[in-house]
């Protein structure tokens, strides 16, 4: 990726910062606002800046890995049972079949609904691996801090997301209800739509996060300095936070695989998207008080729109 100048600089503005449960992306600027007021730089380099004293109740960015690693671990033991429970017959545990009654497990119905839970719970597995990598290999964060109550909210929600999905499945008792021998036999067109658009949006916001923990590292890919960088490339032609877009249509790719009539999976698309929406709202802001150079024909997060 060619360097670019990054412009004159000028102060941003004091703002709070924000914290989303599918927001915790690396070097983003909308978050990493408040970093400008607690890190006092003496050199470019992130070993020798000096942070104020950090209350009890905050944690690092870099403890986002925490929200991945239980999302691995917990939503790949609900796919296991959910695999189980289609392919051979296998009930689900008491204790599981409990809390989807209180989620609002359904008794037979929908036809494709199975299918489609099994594979939004696959995307959602393989999505939090992902992300889980980059977290660990590619991002760079800032010694930005989250309070604790975001921190918590952040590791209860891959909990609560997961058996959303698994409680859209039909149930016949502790198993899961399936027309016909085979689920597989289930499938329709827009399992297949899904399924595309979940890889093309997973594939833009992997060279979205790599294009930004570039920018703080050397061509020998050695981390150099923790300042904010106008990045370019991909979709950041069009957005400043082309990472919450993506985000956004991973959400978007799994209603698509539900039918696109799935309630209470739009719901959840829709937190998403106002939470999305804000941060990158926030970024957008953050880079045009940081850089005049700024491009001028960036939206914020949908392109030729916001």
């Amino acid at each position: 990726m060619g360097k670019r100048s990054v412009g004159s600089r000028r102060a941003p503005p004091p703002a709070a910062p924000l914290m989303s449960p599918r927001g915790f992306h690396s070097c983003c600027p909308g978050r990493s606002a408040m970093a400008q007021y607690r890190l006092t730089a003496t050199s470019t380099s992130c070993v020798q800046a000096i942070l104020l004293p950090k209350p009890p109740s905050s944690r690092e960015h870099r403890y986002f890995s925490h929200f991945y690693i239980i999302s691995v671990l917990w939503n790949g033991f609900l796919l296991w049972c959910l695999s189980q429970s289609l392919f051979l017959g296998a009930p689900f545990p008491s204790w599981l079949h409990g809390l989807l009654r209180i989620l609002g497990a359904a008794q037979f119905q929908g036809g494709e609904l199975a299918l489609s839970a099994f594979l939004v719970l696959v995307f959602l597995w393989l999505h939090s691996i992902r992300r889980l990598f980059e977290c660990l290999y590619v991002s760079v964060f800032s010694n930005v801090m989250i309070h604790v109550v975001q921190y918590c909210f952040g590791l209860v929600y891959y909990v609560l997301v997961g058996l959303t999905v698994l409680s859209q499945v039909p149930m016949d008792g502790r198993n899961a209800y399936v027309t016909g021998k085979n689920v597989l036999m289930q499938a329709r067109w827009f399992h297949i739509l899904g399924m595309m658009m979940f890889i093309w949006s997973s594939a833009h916001q992997y060279k979205c996060h790599v294009i930004l923990g570039n920018l703080r590292k050397n061509k020998a890919g050695v981390v150099i300095h923790c300042n904010h960088r106008i990045p370019f490339g991909d979709w950041f032609e069009y957005v400043s936070s082309p990472n919450y877009l993506a985000e956004l249509m991973i959400y978007v790719s799994m209603a698509v695989t539900f039918g696109f009539h799935n309630f209470t999976w739009w719901l959840v698309v829709t937190n998403v998207f106002f939470s999305q929406a804000l941060s990158a709202f926030l970024s957008h802001q953050f880079y045009k008080s940081k850089f005049v150079s700024y491009p001028k024909h960036r939206k914020a997060f949908l392109p030729f729109l916001f």
